[in-house]
This record gives structure tokens, sequence and C-alpha cells, in this order.
């Protein structure tokens, strides 16, 4: 589903170069709810660029649902993006001026997708995430919950093979965070895709299968968190990183 082969990734500051990542390797072979998890700085939304096809590595190997990246021209990227990658951002992104249903369709109108697909798969998304009733709605009159349901549903229009979640429920209150968890996690499991949720929450990342840890640009460790809740995620983590 996913490789990453010594991936770097530099920025130009005003007159400085700063490395995002130095020599990244990663991989996830299966289908299954993972997390990157790191504190702010440690590179891991430059990764989740680069593996949602927004941005290429200047140096190793990129491969994302058997498609080397690196080897894309940016209008080839654009496609594979479309269609084999699904994005949920922190902030919704949603269109404000859209309804929910519109805001799903979207990228199959600009995809050229019939119309009578669209209206076909958008209800199903809707139902299937639980906000049917809200379709008519546009996104100020619903709750961070239902926007960000409704910001999965459109990643999922295409079903895709990877979805890649930015710090997903930093917008949510408690309750609502828990129960997106739970969605994402169940989407994997039975969908048979690999859902990647970048995070700093020792909480959050307690929900996936696999957590690969990054600091300072680099993947420092692993944690299987089969039989570990919030707190022994953070007591692991801890560890990796001062052994780092």
């Amino acid at each position: 589903m996913i490789r990453c082969i010594d991936v770097h990734k530099s920025y130009q500051l005003g007159d400085r170069s700063v490395q995002a990542l130095r020599g990244v390797d990663l991989e996830i072979a299966d289908p299954g709810y993972y997390a990157v998890m790191g504190a702010s700085g440690s590179g891991k939304s430059t990764l989740l660029h680069l593996l949602g096809a927004l941005d290429t590595p200047e140096k190793g190997t990129l491969e994302v649902a058997g498609q080397q990246l690196q080897s894309l021209s940016q209008r080839e990227l654009t496609l594979f993006r479309r269609r084999q990658i699904g994005i949920v951002f922190q902030q919704f992104n949603l269109i404000p001026t859209l309804t929910a249903r519109e805001n799903i369709e979207l990228p199959g109108v600009l995809a050229g997708e019939k119309v009578t697909w669209l209206r076909k798969r958008s209800k199903e998304l809707l139902e299937a995430l639980g906000v049917a009733e809200r379709a008519g709605h546009r996104p100020d009159a619903l709750s961070g919950g239902e926007q960000q349901r409704v910001a999965i549903a459109r990643a999922l229009l295409f079903s895709p093979q990877v979805i890649l979640a930015d710090e997903p429920t930093g917008n949510l209150d408690s309750a609502s965070s828990a129960k997106l968890w739970r969605l994402l996690a169940d989407l994997a499991s039975e969908h048979e895709m690999s859902v990647v949720m970048v995070t700093h929450e020792p909480e959050a990342a307690s929900h996936c299968r696999r957590i690969f840890v990054l600091r300072d640009g680099r993947v420092t460790g692993k944690i299987d968190t089969e039989g570990l809740d919030a707190s022994g995620v953070a007591s692991r983590y801890q560890q990796l990183i001062r052994a780092a």
C-alpha cells in the first residue's frame, strides 16, 4: 500500500534551508488503521503531503497504492490523487456555499463524472456515515462532527485504496473525536483500505493498529498497540523519543 525508502524533503525559508524529512523509511503492506505520531516540527505533515501527492520528495522512493509518485508529472499526480487517495483535513476544507451533498460530489464534477452516478454515490455515502438528513445543509449549519463526516464522505467518493487524515479531530470535542476514531477504524476494516492518521495525541493513536513515531524528520520506531490504552501509548512513545 505505502512504501518510503530514504525519503528526503527540505524547504527554503528566507535565506536558509530547513530539512523537514531526513531519510524516512516506512512501509505499510496491509490494509488497516495506522498512525504517524510526532511532535510539532517532526515532519509528519510534510510526510502526509508527500503521501497524498500534494508534493514530491527531493530524494528517495515514494510508492503509494502501487505507484511510484516521484515519476509522475504534476498533471499525473493530480489525477492519481483524485482517484487513488482520499485526504481528510483538520479544518474540514468544505466549500461554504455548497451543501453537504454538493461538497461530496465536487471532485466527481471536476472529473467529469455523470450526475446520475454522483447523486447515487453521494446518497450512499451520506447514509453510510450517518448524515443523510443533513444532505441539503451548508457547512455553517452542520456541527463539527457532521462537517468532518461530510469531508470523509468526499474523500471516499472514488473508493480510494488509501485515506490520509491530518489531525482529523483537532477541531472536535472529545465525544465527537471518539466517534470519528472508531469510524476511521471501521472504514479501514470494512473496505480493506489503508487509513493513515497524522496525530500528536496518544489517545487518537491508541485506536490504530500500528504507530510510526517520527522525530526530527526520521522514523525512530514503531508501536504495535495491541493491549495498550492511551497512557500505554504515551509511555512507549516517550521511550522511543528518549532512545532516538
